[in-house]
């Protein structure tokens, strides 16, 4: 049923503990695991696995590694998933849950941070509740799962752009009349970043590129609405 994608950067060392949380899926679920063509095949850390991963290369970046893995994924939907994320005990269930009800959603998790960031970061799940809950504009650090062929009718994700695919892949989902769903299951994420490169910079650098991609994406929604 579920194709979970991972796509993973050269050097990525978080990822043993997800696949080992991603092994209470039901067993006819896969993961995927796609890097870049130039990194060394990734290992899973673990053996014995009940869902053994299976890895691609893939020679562009972010978006088209996703896109790649989408591609030769084998499951009815997609779950999108970064190496650093962290289930909740009811993640799966949930997602599960949701997907037997409304087939053809956009579906994220609440996120939350885990605990290795600045005594600030509170504000800043308040904010991503906000910004996900109220503006239907989750990011891909949420675990987006759609089905595959809705994935398609949206355009899939896109390699031109700079950056935020997954923030793009939202719009893309919206201006189609895909609903935008949370689980209501929490996704864990690391929030190393804000200490290395400064809470209120990176806070600051988020919403600024957030909004200046946004704002085109909601003229272009708000069109299509009209017309």
């Amino acid at each position: 049923m579920l194709s979970v994608v991972i796509p993973l950067a050269p050097d990525e060392t978080e990822l043993p503990e997800l696949v080992s949380q991603l092994q209470s899926l039901p067993s006819d679920s896969e993961i995927i695991l796609a890097y870049d063509e130039h990194a060394a095949k990734p290992k899973s850390g673990a053996r014995n696995l009940c869902v053994k991963p299976r890895a691609i290369s893939v020679s562009s970046g972010r978006a088209g590694q996703m896109n790649a893995a989408a591609k030769s994924a084998k499951g009815d939907y997609l779950w999108f998933l970064h190496a650093d994320s962290r289930l909740d005990a009811n993640t799966i269930s949930a997602l599960l849950e949701c997907i037997n009800q409304e087939e053809d959603a956009l579906y994220y998790h609440d996120l939350a941070f885990l605990p290795d960031g600045p005594s600030t970061m509170p504000i800043n799940a308040w904010g991503v509740k906000f910004r996900s809950n109220w503006l239907k504009t989750p990011f891909g650090d949420q675990g987006f799962c759609v089905r595959r062929e809705v994935f398609y009718q949206i355009g899939r994700y896109c390699e031109d752009a700079p950056y935020g695919e997954d923030h793009l892949l939202v719009w893309q989902a919206l201006q189609a009349g895909v609903p935008v769903r949370s689980t209501g299951a929490r996704l864990f994420t690391s929030a190393r970043k804000y200490s290395k490169n400064g809470w209120l910079k990176t806070t600051l650098k988020h919403i600024y590129l957030w909004a200046v991609q946004a704002a085109p994406e909601l003229v272009t929604l708000l069109r299509k609405r009209l017309s």
